[in-house]
């Protein structure tokens, strides 16, 4: 049976994630900082709930050794959980609201995965997704040309699209340093999620797409990746 943990799945893309990889048989662990909501949404998709706040080192290892007691392993880790941040011009953001953002979407995806990477080590083939966005690509937010093909949905915000490129340069550097697993970020699109006050084009069906088809990468698929459901993201 395949183990999967996904952060920040109580609801939106990770709820919907969790649903996809629960139907397709993985004994998934719902996480969330809130034991009630998550309870509820484990419940309504067939998973199970788990406990564990990102931006909290002891939460995170609680939450890895419940899983060791109650799986022994992991297969498949998704670091879904991800704040916005405040809307505010590069030139008025503060340190403050950097370190707020970075907490949860950077220092939260390297928190869980050193906690759990031992729980990987025991799998046969180890996969982690790491939700980005097209907003963290460098390439892009250096030729504006680009935004109307790759990201229609542009915004400037200083925290979060720096927070997103940071997570691709972790996706690449942890993906160098452990061959054995398959790591990649991925880009689900412009989705309507509580993250954008559901103001995305598309469904959480469809952009949970990609993130459910490298979640089910095998040991032959691609690893230090960016993808969107196209293709290959520029980073």
């Amino acid at each position: 049976m395949t183990t999967t943990l996904i952060t920040g799945a109580n609801k939106g893309l990770g709820l919907e994630t969790a649903r996809r990889l629960a139907r397709a048989g993985h004994t998934v662990f719902l996480g969330a900082r809130d034991a009630r909501r998550g309870t509820q949404a484990a419940r309504a998709v067939g998973a199970r709930p788990l406990l564990i706040d990102v931006t909290d080192t002891d939460s995170v290892a609680a939450a890895a050794l419940l899983v060791r007691e109650r799986a022994g392993h992991l297969d498949v880790l998704v670091n879904n959980a991800g704040v916005a941040g405040p809307a505010r011009p590069a030139d008025e953001t503060t340190a403050a609201d950097m370190l707020a953002v970075y907490d949860t979407n950077v220092f939260g995806a390297v928190r869980v995965t050193h906690a759990f990477l031992p729980l990987l080590h025991q799998s046969t083939s180890p996969v982690v997704v790491n939700v980005s966005s097209g907003l963290g690509s460098l390439a892009v937010a250096a030729d504006p040309a680009a935004h109307a093909s790759l990201v229609p949905f542009w915004v400037s915000s200083l925290p979060y699209n720096s927070s997103k490129a940071a997570l691709n340069m972790i996706t690449m550097l942890y993906a160098r340093a452990l061959p054995t697993m398959r790591i990649n970020a991925v880009d689900p699109g412009h989705t309507a999620t509580d993250l954008n006050g559901h103001t995305g084009a598309q469904s959480v069906e469809e952009g949970a797409d990609i993130i459910v088809r490298m979640a089910l990468t095998g040991p032959d698929g691609p690893t230090g990746g960016y993808f969107t459901p196209a293709g290959p993201m520029p980073w």
